[in-house]
């Protein structure tokens, strides 16, 4: 199992646009050149995810602290920054609205439950099931986090902490014009306005699927707003209306209805209020809050979008003196991160903004 190679499903996460949208392929030399606001929670959640050993649990440093996801996120993230040109700006969320608290909830008890499974299977040595299970009970922590933004700030990575929702951030930069794009696994970047978003940024990648036990190639594809609401013939607000419908992080569905029911409601009654009884009755009476956390989020418009360049002896220092990364590996995504550096840094402008 090797970072280039797989990943992995793990618990729903956000609106699932899948049966509706309208998909671009893209290759990673398409994306040479521009600059991607990276949902950092959720990057970090794939490493997570992917990197582990093969009884399931994380990769860890002599003192204990989880360093699977600082793998993934220096050896992918230096690969296309070197390799393709890929300029990443990292966001993070900051504080979550109170109406995604019963999600953030029912997230924890998920986790708990694939534990518990994990446990088991390993007491069995059932190192695939538990494997599985593994994938399932990732909990990103704040140390994490932290440690994290230590290794993208001494690659000299713009880093970006959102008041509250990263996607909803992200999706403000991409309005914009400061990003290209919004790269996140999630479609819910495109309910707060992003015009593109980019799903699938990786390096010859497959997805597995723990509930079906297959996989399934990761190609990288775009989704761009406005072709998406010509395709499905309505407006930005008749598409939250149709999540909110469907369900998402800060409410749970109509039951038995998808996406494609929803859109067949909302193209004949144009909103919620307008729904039949039948459905009407079982919407959220939180809908207009919700309504407003996706058309009018919290978002910062104070923040740099400015590659600071390598602080190659503090990257050395931190991953191998202090996180107990082998040296030869810091040194592979150093020459990475100088022939970035080297082959862009003047285009770019390392003491000044970039849009």
């Amino acid at each position: 199992m090797t970072l280039a190679s797989c990943a992995v499903g793990t618990f729903p996460m956000g609106f699932n646009l899948s049966p509706l949208v309208t998909k671009h392929e893209l290759s990673l030399s398409d994306l040479s050149g521009r600059v991607l606001a990276v949902d950092g929670n959720n990057n970090l959640y794939q490493f997570l995810a992917l990197i582990r050993m093969r009884d399931g649990r994380s990769f860890t440093d002599s003192a204990g602290h989880v360093t699977s996801h600082l793998v993934g996120l220096l050896m992918r993230t230096t690969r296309l920054m070197s390799d393709y040109d890929v300029r990443p700006v990292f966001i993070f969320d900051g504080k979550p609205p109170q109406l995604k608290m019963n999600t953030l909830k029912e997230r924890r008890e998920y986790r708990e439950r694939a534990q518990k499974e994990w446990q088991a299977a390993v007491v069995k040595q059932d190192y695939s099931t538990a494997w599985s299970k593994a994938v399932r009970m990732n909990s990103l922590t704040q140390p994490m986090i932290e440690d994290a933004k230590r290794v993208l700030g001494l690659m000299g990575v713009p880093i970006i902490q959102a008041p509250e929702e990263g996607e909803a951030q992200a999706a403000y930069m991409a309005i914009q014009g400061d990003v290209w794009a919004v790269n996140s696994r999630d479609y819910d970047s495109v309910l707060f306005g992003s015009p593109r978003l980019v799903r699938y940024v990786t390096i010859s990648g497959q997805e597995f699927l723990p509930s079906r036990g297959v996989s399934r190639p990761l190609i990288p594809e775009l989704i761009e707003l406005n072709v998406l609401l010509n395709s499905l013939n309505i407006t930005r607000e008749q598409l939250v209306d149709l999540a909110i419908m469907v369900g998402t992080d800060f409410n749970k569905g109509i039951r038995r209805v998808g996406p494609k029911t929803a859109l067949k409601l909302i193209r004949a009654h144009g909103s919620l209020e307008n729904l039949p009884t039948e459905y009407q009755d079982k919407v959220t009476p939180l809908k207009e809050e919700i309504r407003q956390l996706f058309l009018n989020p919290r978002v910062t418009e104070e923040y740099e979008i400015r590659f600071r360049g390598l602080e190659k002896d503090g990257l050395e220092s931190f991953l191998c003196d202090q996180r107990g990364f082998a040296p030869d590996r810091v040194e592979l995504a150093i020459q990475r991160i100088q022939k970035f550096y080297a082959r862009v840094g003047k285009s770019i402008g390392l003491d000044s903004w970039i849009k």
